[in-house]
């Protein structure tokens, strides 16, 4: 039971990785071109820095497919849903005292 759990939210996990790849492909290329966008996924497959791709994710999602600018932040940045929450709790912590 608990292994099927850990199969079915690895390719969960590893579908949403490869859309945020594309996304960010999809972005870099519509804003800068296709050399960019394939020095972006290089870099980002090589040395594990994805911020680019990140960025890239964002626009693509906005800009190519047409998403709403929060849905296409919380794609591309899905901590943004933790972060958030966190900084606010924080704010209000500080006013409270």
């Amino acid at each position: 039971m608990y292994a099927a759990l850990g199969v079915v939210g690895f390719i969960a996990f590893m579908a949403f990785g490869i859309a945020q790849l594309a996304a960010g492909f999809a972005g870099i290329e519509h804003g800068i071109g296709s050399v960019w966008a394939w020095v972006a996924l290089f870099v980002a497959l090589a040395f594990r820095f994805t911020l680019p791709i990140t960025i890239g994710a964002f626009f693509g999602a906005m800009n190519v497919w047409g998403w709403h600018w929060t849905l296409a932040a919380l794609f591309a940045a899905p901590g943004l849903l933790l972060i958030i929450p966190g900084v606010l709790a924080s704010i209000f912590s500080l006013v409270k005292r």
